[in-house]
């Protein structure tokens, strides 16, 4: 009798999105490896081992850490994240690189002048528990579903600008070095068939490599003290003073910001980028790498734009598991992996870095300002490239605040009568 039918039992969504299925087993990755993928991957490495390392090592360097300490912070930031990314990357099937937060970097440098570093640590483990709560809470998702997506691009423009013009400054302040790999770069992007056997990415580097070798600028220097890492272990301080001024800007720079950048790639290229998942395992991992003194983990925005500028969108993966892997070396031997890094001239990044955005400014252009939301947008992308930081919160988040409030109040679609 239908009074006696039992009612459906209440099914709660799962917080976390499930993983890819079937897990690409080691022989389908390996059907997936690619010269495009693997010159990405390599790109994306070198990338974020270059420029972000040195200011981690200008904010440690201020803010009094020793060497060792300096060390152990790399060691973190790479090789733990290095885990991170390999293991999402695997489970999701899509890139998901994780490193660390250069705006959060940058944050914690005034609070090393008159905080001691034990502090700062016990601010990055309440900044991970924070962050670990909320991404189980999955109000993560839900706030980043309601910004719109031509303002959340129109902050990853902002963010990014900066890698076009510093491309445009190393073709003009180092001619032997930059205009080679630019050249090399459209050359191989305007012949199909030569730029499917070398991508124009790796194209650009193999020739910065060769400008570098001719013009004998190559400086690593001497090698001084340990090649392998050596991580030193923290013991956290809890002060009221430390978690006022770090643990909510942290956390809002790592979830709204940095991993705003990473969603806001992914989803333009395609993925389904899982924001539970990637803000419960940010929230975990730094409450890991805070005991080597790394400051919180992030889902980066740049190095995944760059694995997911080419290629097929199923096998961009491949990409990410080649930064996971060059991660777990680099931070193995950070001590001398990262006085090789900085010995590059600055235009050789400075150039790759920008070659490797030209898309994805592109893409993040054209979704921003031929969306619904024009003058949010716009209104976002000043802001942002402003770069002014209120009550230590970076201007990516303002931006995204001032472009949301101006597309709700003018822009957003009206509901009408039908009349």
């Amino acid at each position: 009798m239908p009074g006696d039918a039992r009612p459906a039992p209440l099914r709660l969504p799962p917080v976390l999105e499930p993983f890819a299925r079937p897990l690409p087993s080691p022989r389908e990755i390996a059907r997936d490896i690619a010269p495009t993928y693997v010159a990405n991957g390599l790109i994306g490495f070198i990338f974020s081992a270059t420029g972000p390392v040195a200011v981690v090592l200008a904010v440690g360097s201020r803010g009094g850490l020793s060497q060792a300490e300096l060390a152990s912070w790399i060691f973190g930031a790479f090789f733990i994240n290095g885990l991170l990314t390999l293991l999402a990357s695997w489970l999701y099937r899509m890139p998901l690189v994780f490193f660390w937060t250069i705006p959060g970097t940058v944050l914690v440098g005034p609070a090393l002048t008159h905080l001691r570093f034990a502090e700062v640590v016990g601010a990055f483990l309440a900044t991970g528990v924070l962050m670990l709560l909320l991404g189980a809470s999955g109000l993560v998702r839900r706030a980043m579903n309601v910004v719109p997506m031509p303002i959340v691009m129109a902050m990853v423009a902002g963010v990014f600008l900066r890698f076009g013009t510093d491309l445009v400054r190393a073709l003009h302040a180092d001619v032997a070095i930059a205009a080679p790999m630019v050249a090399s770069f459209l050359l191989l992007s305007a012949w199909p068939a030569a730029g499917r056997r070398m991508p124009p990415l790796l194209g650009a580097l193999v020739v910065g490599v060769a400008a570098i070798a001719l013009s004998g600028r190559f400086a690593p220097g001497v090698a001084e003290g340990a090649v392998f890492a050596q991580p030193v272990l923290q013991t956290p301080a809890f002060s009221w003073r430390a978690m006022i001024e770090l643990v909510v800007p942290l956390a809002i720079t790592v979830m709204v910001v940095q991993n705003g950048q990473g969603v806001a790639v992914l989803r333009a290229a395609h993925h389904d980028a899982p924001v539970n998942a990637v803000s419960v395992a940010c929230g975990l991992m730094s409450m890991v790498t805070a005991w080597v003194g790394a400051v919180s983990t992030c889902l980066t925005g740049p190095t995944n734009a760059i694995l997911c500028s080419a290629g097929e969108r199923q096998r961009q993966y491949v990409g990410a598991l080649t930064v996971g892997l060059l991660a777990l070396v680099f931070g193995l031997l950070s001590p001398l992996a990262t006085q090789a890094m900085l010995a590059a001239p600055p235009a050789f990044i400075a150039t790759l870095a920008g070659l490797a955005m030209l898309r994805v400014l592109q893409t993040a252009f054209g979704t921003a300002f031929g969306g619904g939301y024009p003058l949010g947008a716009t209104v976002t992308f000043l802001v942002t490239v402003a770069d002014l930081a209120i009550l230590n919160i970076g201007a990516a988040f303002w931006g995204l605040v001032a472009g949301g409030a101006v597309g709700w109040l003018l822009e957003r679609p009206r509901k009408t009568d039908g009349r």
